[in-house]
């Protein structure tokens, strides 16, 4: 061995030690808050990877703790689509919320069989950060991108900023499988939130509100360098898309994720029952002020992952979860007006003026008032010193009026008969809580309102079209439609203001993509009332058509997953409408034409069996999977058992495997499922 290769040797060895020495002590500072060398002795062990690697460029490797300095500015922020999207939980407040919520997860397991009669529930016990949440990929144990949630299928790629937390791993440790997504929160200890304030006031530069803001704010900077600087934290508590091991609980995936070298708060328990969850609660209610970062409430989740799979979900929230909140914070100030709002669907909402007050971490200068029957049963008037309720992002609200200071002369609040936009007659149906503008399209707020939803992202996302430019085109009389949308041409379009030739022709193509939505996407984007994305998407599989949705009477409606009375009746009442359904044969005469990936109306082809999904399919995520099968009418379970009809089968496979071949199950792949779907099979 010649003397150059041997050094070259001695060099990378050198490098490989240092940087296992200081990702050791990150761990041991950041992760098991317990550091064992100084920071001086911490930063010579830095200086010397540094000087090393500055000598020998060619060595340097991504997960070195160097790389974690930033790189430079960011332009803007790229999306990124979630493999397996972010969830958000269901809230619980009081008690007795907890206690309906063990009820229907103790029920609906023992219906399966997978809880017996006298048998509590284990539930993990975990704390709720107050922070933002975040999706780490590990490829082969290394971190190859960050997103932050977004609006829970597509988020905002944060890789650089987040390469810059030395408590996140830039390569984990041991057994590593080949792809992880690990999802957690970023946030700030309050003490150095502090002194983070404090050296920003040095400065002469901004003053954080509380350390939530700070860290969101610290995490979307464009320039990775600002992020470095700031003391953001990480902590795990999920994951999405896994491939290379098989996770049984929520207990072990965590102990499983420490193993790894990720940080996991220790402030959890195993519990089993609503007695011992609501003994937690208020034990961490007691014990939240002398944690180290704030938290806004505990999560509860059924710790057995088959039977989180049994459990579901309704709409954007699992079944198998939810968030128990503190209470909220409560300020006094004063109610300065009463004003009404028009939504999107023509609901009055009365707005309450105040004067600015600081709670929950924000000034406030609005709150809900809710409805006209609120606002009675409370009897809140102008004038009055009221209650003002704000518990974490939850709009603020009155909660009442202080009696005792209110002065004479106040008058009780009555809703207005006409429209503030519009002047059209306000209406309030007999059973309805709610009044609603009578205007219809007609109403510029519900006009713009409604074109906005519509452009979103959920619906026909049509990028470009914001708020502002929505104003022009409506209040110069060119846009009274949704389908007038689609006559737009860039000639007109740079005669607005802030529109230059290539935005309008950036527009005109992101509306002439919107062309070919799904059919659930352009239900959706129409703003039925009581139909969500959930509800149109369902509605989408089941029929396969708009036709077919406008013409169905309300006995084809019930038989859709979750339509109820309620939202039959909307759907009947909007399409009775003759200007909706001139609209929509306004859309198709614009080119609109809208594609279902669905079994077609009245083919219940899988109507009486049941089937279970287990591992990765090629294509179809779970939730699609699951959707067509329930369209089609199937039954979707996690757990096989002789009366499985069919076990669809992907990479990674587990037990549920094994169980349905020992039981004789048909075992289907995806490309067995599609057929099925279609009939073919």
């Amino acid at each position: 061995m010649s003397r150059n290769h041997e050094s070259a040797l001695d060099v990378q060895e050198t490098l490989q030690r240092l940087r296992e020495e200081i990702a050791a002590h990150n761990h041991r500072y950041y992760v098991l808050d317990a550091p064992v060398i100084s920071d001086a002795k911490y930063d010579e062990l830095m200086t010397q990877l540094q000087a090393l690697e500055q000598q020998y460029p060619d060595l340097i490797v991504p997960e070195s703790p160097t790389q974690r300095v930033g790189g430079a500015p960011l332009s803007a922020f790229d999306s990124v689509r979630h493999a397996v999207p972010m969830r958000s939980l269901g809230n619980a407040f009081e008690p007795d919320d907890i206690v309906a919520f063990d009820k229907r997860v103790t029920d609906t397991l023992r219906a399966a069989g997978m809880v017996g009669q006298d048998e509590a529930v284990e539930y993990m016990a975990e704390c709720k950060f107050d922070g933002l949440a975040i999706s780490l990929r590990y490829e082969n144990g290394r971190l190859v991108q960050a997103a932050t949630r977004g609006d829970g299928r597509v988020g905002e790629d944060v890789t650089s900023n987040i390469r810059t937390l030395r408590s996140v791993p830039l390569k984990l440790r041991g057994d590593v499988p080949e792809i992880l997504e690990v999802r957690g929160e970023v946030l700030m200890y309050r003490s150095d939130f502090d002194a983070l304030n404090e050296a920003q006031q040095a400065r002469g530069e901004k003053i954080f509100v509380n350390p939530r803001n700070a860290a969101a704010g610290s995490l979307r900077q464009l320039d990775p360098r600002i992020t470095a600087r700031r003391p953001l934290r990480f902590f795990a508590y999920g994951w999405g898309q896994v491939q290379g091991t098989s996770l049984q609980s929520q207990a072990g995936a965590l102990e499983w994720f420490e193993s790894l070298g990720l940080p996991v708060n220790r402030d959890r328990a195993l519990l089993r029952g609503a007695e011992q969850l609501l003994d937690y609660y208020q034990r961490m209610s007691q014990r939240r002020v002398a944690l180290p970062f704030d938290i806004d409430g505990v999560v509860y989740k059924v710790n057995a992952l088959d039977a989180q799979e049994v459990l579901g979900y309704v709409a954007r929230a699992p079944r198998y979860a939810v968030a128990h909140k503190f209470p909220a914070q409560e300020e006094t100030t004063l109610l300065m007006g009463i004003e009404v709002q028009v939504g999107r669907t023509g609901a009055i909402t009365p707005v309450a003026r105040l004067k600015p007050v600081f709670v929950g971490g924000v000034t406030v200068t609005n709150a809900t008032l809710h409805n006209e029957d609120e606002i009675r049963r409370k009897d809140v008037r102008v004038g009055d010193t009221v209650i003002v309720r704000r518990a974490g992002d939850v709009i603020p609200e009155v909660v009442g009026p202080v009696v005792e200071l209110r002065p004479e002369g106040t008058e009780l609040f009555v809703m207005p008969t006409a429209c503030p936009v519009c002047g059209s007659a306000i209406q309030r149906l007999e059973g309805e809580a709610v009044s609603r503008c009578t205007g219809g399209l007609f109403c510029a707020a519900q006009r713009k309102q409604s074109l906005l939803h519509a452009a979103g992202r959920k619906a026909l996302d049509i990028e470009g079209l914001g708020e502002k430019l929505i104003d022009q085109l409506v209040d110069s009389g060119r846009i009274r439609s949704l389908a007038d949308l689609f006559t737009l041409r860039v000639e007109e379009l740079v005669l607005y203001d802030r529109m230059g030739r290539k935005s309008a022709e950036n527009l005109v193509a992101a509306i002439d993509k919107a062309r070919s939505p799904s059919l659930g996407a352009l239900l959706f984007a129409m703003g039925i009332r009581q139909v969500g994305e959930t509800t149109a998407r369902d509605l989408a599989l089941h029929f396969g058509s708009i036709e077919a949705v406008m013409n169905a009477d309300e006995e084809a409606l019930l038989v859709v997953n979750d339509v109820g009375p309620v939202v039959a009746s909307s759907i009947l009442q909007f399409f009775a409408e003759p200007h909706n359904r001139e609209i929509v044969q306004a859309l198709m005469d614009a080119g609109v034409h809208p594609s279902v990936d669905a079994a077609p109306s009245g083919r219940l082809v899988l109507s009486g069996k049941t089937l279970v999904l287990t591992g990765t399919l090629p294509s179809l995520t779970r939730d699609e999977a699951t959707r067509r099968i329930l369209a089609a009418g199937g039954k979707v379970s996690g757990s096989v058992s002789k009366k499985t009809s069919y076990v669809v089968a992907g990479e990674e496979a587990g037990s549920k495997l094994v169980k349905a071949q020992d039981l004789g199950v048909a075992i289907l792949d995806e490309a067995g499922l599609i057929a099925l779907l279609d009939g073919v099979a």
